[in-house]
C-alpha cells in the first residue's frame, strides 16, 4: 500500500512539473494528476470497504462507473483516430477553410505550421477557390492566427491564384465556422449546398466536423500531422474530452 502511495506522489508530482514548465502539453500535466486522484480514490475505497458494507457498494459504483467511463473515453479516441486518418483530399469542394491555430508573437506554433502545410499542398491542386483563414488574436499572439496563416501561404502562393479571405475575429472553433459562413455566403458562395475542405490537424478533424454541421456546412476533412509524436498524444488525449463537452455543452 505504502509503494502505491509513493507511485501516486510520483505522478503527482510529474503532472504539477509538467504543467508548470512551459512545453505545449498542459493538458497532460492535469491528465496525469487526475489519473493520480483518481487512483487515490479507488485505493481509499477499497479500504473503506474492508471495514463495511457501505464502503462495498461504494466501491462497486466506483469502479462500474470508472470502466464504463474509460470505455466511452476510448470508444470516442477511436472514432477521432479514424476521422483523422481518412483521406478526402481527392474530393470535389467549392471552397476550403483553413482553422487557425496558437501563434507565438508572429510566428505559427507547431500545430498551426502543419495546418499552413497541409494548406499550401493541398491548394496546389485546387487553386482558384475561395479560401478562408480563419483565427482571431488570442493572448500572446501579436498579429491573428489568420494573418500568420496569411503571411506563411503568401510567400508560396506564386504557382496558386487562391483568394485569401481573412477571418480574424473567431476565438474558438465554432466562431471558425460561423464566421467563415458568412464570409464565404458575402464571396457569392452558396454554403446551403457547398462542399468546404477544412484544413485542421488530424486530432482535430472529428471535432470539427460533428461543429461544422451544427453551422449547417458539408465538410470535408482535410488532416495536418504534428511533427511530433509527443505533442500528438497530448493532444489527441485532450481532444476526447473536449468532444464530450462539445457534444453536452455546446
Amino acid at each position: 500500500m505504502k509503494k502505491s502511495y509513493f507511485a501516486i506522489g510520483a505522478l503527482a508530482l510529474f503532472g504539477l512539473v509538467v504543467i508548470v514548465v512551459p512545453n505545449g502539453m498542459r493538458f497532460t500535466g492535469w491528465l496525469l494528476l487526475g489519473t493520480a486522484a483518481v487512483w487515490a480514490a479507488g485505493l481509499l475505497v477499497c479500504r473503506w470497504a474492508e471495514k463495511s458494507r457501505t464502503g462495498r457498494i461504494c466501491k462497486r459504483v466506483f469502479f462500474t462507473g470508472l470502466t464504463f467511463g474509460l470505455a466511452g473515453l476510448l470508444s470516442i479516441e477511436a472514432l477521432i483516430v479514424s476521422h483523422g486518418e481518412t483521406d478526402r483530399s481527392a474530393l470535389p469542394v467549392d471552397a476550403v477553410i483553413v482553422l487557425g491555430a496558437g501563434v507565438n508573437g508572429e510566428t505559427p506554433s507547431a500545430a498551426l505550421w502543419s495546418r499552413i502545410q497541409a494548406a499550401a499542398e493541398y491548394l496546389e491542386d485546387h487553386p482558384d477557390i475561395p479560401v478562408v483563414l480563419s483565427g482571431g488574436q488570442g493572448p500572446g499572439e501579436d498579429i491573428s492566427e489568420a494573418e500568420a496563416m496569411r503571411r506563411a501561404l503568401w510567400t508560396n502562393s506564386e504557382k496558386r491564384n487562391a483568394c485569401y479571405l481573412l477571418e480574424d475575429q473567431s476565438r474558438n472553433t465554432a466562431e471558425n465556422f460561423r464566421y467563415s459562413k458568412e464570409l464565404l455566403e458575402a464571396n457569392g458562395v452558396d454554403t446551403e449546398n457547398a462542399v468546404v475542405a477544412v484544413v485542421t490537424n488530424d486530432f482535430h478533424c472529428f471535432r470539427a466536423h460533428m461543429i461544422a454541421q451544427k453551422q449547417g456546412l458539408h465538410t470535408v476533412d482535410i488532416p495536418a500531422e504534428l511533427p511530433w509524436w509527443w505533442l500528438t498524444a497530448n493532444y489527441y488525449a485532450r481532444e476526447a474530452f473536449a468532444v464530450v463537452k462539445t457534444a453536452v455543452l455546446d
